[in-house]
């Protein structure tokens, strides 16, 4: 009687055992490959996993982990015989291997102290993949795309936060164009995550003692290539159901959550570091959410070395790096002496400090007892080198926390910038990578972040740039069709509605996308101020243009809301319905297909309220031209030919007068310069004004605001100093 083994060993080439081992063997390499994210920026490797089971790949939302726990050793490696997968196989995982076990150069020559002195990387989310959901947004991906470029360059940077097991909220919209949020379980065996432990093999459980009790967290570890990422979870036995359930939901609950996921991500955070046995040289705080950690930090020297609370105080805050995101006032986490007290009370007390020299710590006035603890000012306080992340940010900034530095003149505030920059590998199309082969230096994909790389772009024939950039966006306009259809479908709507959303959108219009958090500052209807000239825009006979948006609002952001209702129900309007889409769920999967198949790429928020917006420097990889305001990155990025400003960047004093300016100038720039532009083409059909845009934009930004280049700046300004590894320093 033929058992299992036997069957298959007939249908793969009758090998017994030897078939059967390599079918584990196959099954143990690709498993190697799904649990470390390296893959994530690895299009042949996603090819691989895409190719196993298309329909499944899509269905699980692009998850390797979840699809092999689907599948047999033996069933895997009938399909791989099938599609004669063996060697990609063997040659992705020995890639990683190869990854892995290699030092490069940059960081050899480069990186320094480092080596000895690793960073500290603390963030509240991580936008690594759209598989594993602890992300919101910008913050989280820019978070990931720091872990993936620090990777690829060497720098020895581990990195901290939390895990949620609900993750942000799914999007749903309904037949009112209102927003809906359904919150998932995420299934943790079905994420490339593992158990931290300690030398002994054991999980780690770390403690935050509280005056009302004892909060504990596991600590879950996931590797990014060579970065290794520890994330804290609440849900352990021995925490109440409350506890448990802390650290479920991004940016959900109230304040009193809010405080206890930022002790659990910052104390938490440095303790379990120090459980895993790695002893950092660099703390760098990304946003104020984790900015507990220099507490914990200081505790740990005075413990350890002996240190007063003073000298432990100047020691944290020189090895401490913090990064503000926020230019909105609001926006910076506060808390009532009442809260601080009853969470970071017992750490006071290892401190040796009063409550006033602890609310002090976290005021702009320490002396004024009506003012709240703000987590941003304990971090400016606590770091000796702290950065906006752009120019025009550092300026905000600095205006913003002058009153904590009164005795300084507002240029002389010690907040530099550091512009972000956003991780190549994980947005530039691959058929745009294979164009880039083609013409570039066979070394570029080493030395994406030097400026002389990207001149190739000069030397790729005009017409295939062009072709390439049509198949992507052919790609995007179906992927759309089959997100609205799907739309419609779960709202029931009518057979003639779904039949109508599989042919939306016309690839040979100039299209045009928008997507991002639907916050009121970032004015996604100042299209729809004047809604006549618009559709007159849209409808042009001869040259019309169609929209894409996407985004979600906080649950309780209602004006946010507002925002995507009235976008959303612009398809039940005749004049835009087959001009203007939204999309549901705006996650990196459709950010992605936006950014790299759109025309062009749109921001126009209210200046300066925009930090950085790093979404239109992942369309300029793909080809798609930045139309913004002169605010975030697009103030020290556009010269006139690299693509479209909106308005001369500045603004007036009523925000009201602002933005009717803003739309006149959003229109006239649509009809005077961007709409005359894409349509006018040579005898081939090609839009060569267009075309020499396009290739202006990629040499003179890609480089520039790419991640690599954004985190070699933080080793040469801030890491490196921060951990004593300078050579050289004055002033």
């Amino acid at each position: 009687m033929m058992g299992p083994m036997d069957t298959l060993a007939s249908k793969v080439g009758g090998q017994g055992i030897s078939t059967s081992l390599s079918a584990e063997t196959m099954y143990q390499k690709c498993l190697t490959l799904a649990r470390n994210l390296w893959w994530t920026w690895q299009p042949d490797v996603i090819n691989l996993f895409r190719e196993l089971d298309p329909i499944r790949w899509r269905q699980l939302d692009h998850n390797p982990v979840a699809l092999l726990s689907e599948i047999t050793p033996e069933r895997l490696e009938i399909r791989i015989s099938e599609l004669s997968l063996h060697s990609r196989i063997n040659q992705a995982y020995r890639r990683l291997k190869e990854y892995l076990s290699e030092r490069p150069l940059w960081a050899r020559t480069n990186a320094g102290v480092l080596g000895s002195k690793p960073v500290a990387y603390f963030s509240l989310e991580y936008g690594i993949h759209e598989s594993v959901p602890i992300y919101s947004g910008g913050l989280g991906v820019l978070s990931g795309d720091h872990c993936k470029s620090a990777s690829d360059l060497g720098v020895p940077l581990v990195a901290v936060g939390l895990f949620y097991d609900q993750g942000y909220f799914k999007q749903h919209l309904n037949h009112e164009g209102w927003q809906e949020e359904e919150y998932i379980d995420v299934r943790v065996e079905k994420l490339p995550l593992e158990l931290a432990t300690d030398e002994e093999g054991n999980p780690i459980i770390v403690q935050m003692e509280t005056r009302t009790g004892v909060l504990r967290a596991k600590v879950w570890l996931m590797r990014v290539g060579r970065v290794s990422v520890y994330l804290l979870d609440t849900d352990v036995d021995g925490n109440s159901p409350e506890d448990r359930d802390l650290t479920s939901r991004l940016y959900g609950g109230d304040n009193r959550t809010r405080i206890r996921q930022e002790l659990v991500a910052g104390v938490g955070g440095v303790r379990a570091l120090r459980a895993v046995g790695i002893k950092p040289g660099v703390y760098h705080l990304n946003e104020g959410h984790s900015a507990f950690a220099v507490l914990e930090v200081m505790r740990e020297r005075m413990m350890d070395d002996g240190l007063s609370f003073h000298d432990a105080f100047r020691e944290t805050a020189h090895s401490t790096v913090f990064t503000t995101h926020t230019p909105v006032p609001a926006g910076h986490d506060r808390f009532d002496g009442g809260l601080i007290e009853e969470h970071l009370g017992p750490l006071r007390d290892a401190l040796g400090i009063s409550h006033d020299q602890l609310m002090g710590l976290g005021r702009v006035n320490p002396n004024d007892a009506g003012e709240t603890f703000c987590m941003t000012v304990l971090a400016l306080k606590c770091s000796h080198k702290a950065n906006a992340v752009s120019a025009l940010h550092g300026r905000v900034t600095r205006n913003m926390w002058s009153r904590l530095y009164s005795w300084r003149i507002e240029d002389e505030v010690p907040i530099g910038h550091i512009t972000n920059g956003v991780h190549i590998p994980t947005w530039l199309a691959w058929q745009m990578k294979l164009l880039y082969d083609r013409y570039f230096s066979p070394d570029w994909y080493q030395r994406m972040g030097e400026p002389e790389v990207w001149q190739g772009i000069f030397r790729v024939d005009p017409g295939e740039l062009w072709e390439t950039h049509l198949t992507l966006k052919t790609q995007l306009i179906s992927f759309v069709r089959r997100r609205v259809s799907r739309q419609c479908r779960r709202r029931e709507e009518p057979d003639e509605v779904i039949e109508m959303a599989r042919s939306v959108l016309d690839p040979t219009v100039l299209t045009i996308g928008f997507g991002r958090r639907f916050a009121t500052y970032k004015r996604a209807t100042l299209l729809l101020s004047d809604e006549e000239r618009l559709n007159r825009l849209l409808n042009d006979p001869r040259r019309p243009v169609q929209f894409i948006f996407a985004g979600k609002a906080h649950p309780r952001d209602v004006p946010g809301k507002e925002l995507i209702q009235r976008i959303a129900n612009l398809r039940k309007d005749p004049r835009f319905s087959h001009r203007i889409v939204f999309i549901e769920d705006y996650d990196i999967n459709v950010c992605r297909h936006m950014v790299q198949g759109v025309d062009v790429w749109l921001n126009n928020p209210r200046r300066p309220l925009e930090a950085s917006g790093t979404s239109g420097q992942k369309a300029v990889l793909n080809g798609a031209l930045h139309m913004s305001v002169l605010d975030g990155w697009w103030a020290e990025a556009y010269d006139g030919a690299n693509g479209f400003a909106i308005g001369s960047g500045t603004s007036h004093s009523d925000p009201n007068v602002t933005d009717a300016r803003d739309a006149q100038s959003l229109f006239e720039t649509l009809e005077n310069l961007v709409i005359p532009m894409f349509y006018d083409v040579d005898e081939n059909g090609l839009p060569q004004q267009w075309l020499r845009r396009m290739m202006n934009s990629i040499s003179s930004l890609a480089w520039r605001f790419s991640a690599h280049r954004m985190v070699a700046d933080y080793v040469r300004l801030a890491y490196l100093p921060a951990a004593g590894g300078l050579s050289a320093a004055m002033g």
